[in-house]
């Protein structure tokens, strides 16, 4: 539960652009790796760390570096953590700060 009002705020920022959504949507079915990820939003790596960065900082996603056996380079996956937003005046109300 969203305890603060810059937690609301990071939240609903992370979940304001339309490829956020899309992304979180994406990783809550499974985890991506990438350049897997990218592609599949038609968007370039980069524009896509920006998107997973906002995503992390409100805590709606998280990575992972993993070895592959056949692979000497590192691939970072992320994957969707468990959350719920309910927004309601009561909980506004009970917002810190």
């Amino acid at each position: 539960m969203v305890q603060s009002i810059e937690e609301l705020a990071r939240f609903c920022d992370a979940l304001s652009n339309p490829v956020r959504v899309k992304i979180l949507k994406l990783l809550c079915e499974k985890e991506w790796y990438v350049y897997e990820l990218a592609k599949t939003l038609g968007i370039s790596r980069q524009l896509l760390y920006l998107h997973l960065k906002k995503l992390e900082k409100a805590g709606l996603v998280e990575s992972e570096l993993r070895l592959e056996p056949d692979d000497p380079r590192a691939k970072k996956y992320y994957r969707a953590k468990p959350f719920k937003l309910v927004i309601d005046n009561d909980v506004v109300k009970r917002l810190e700060g």
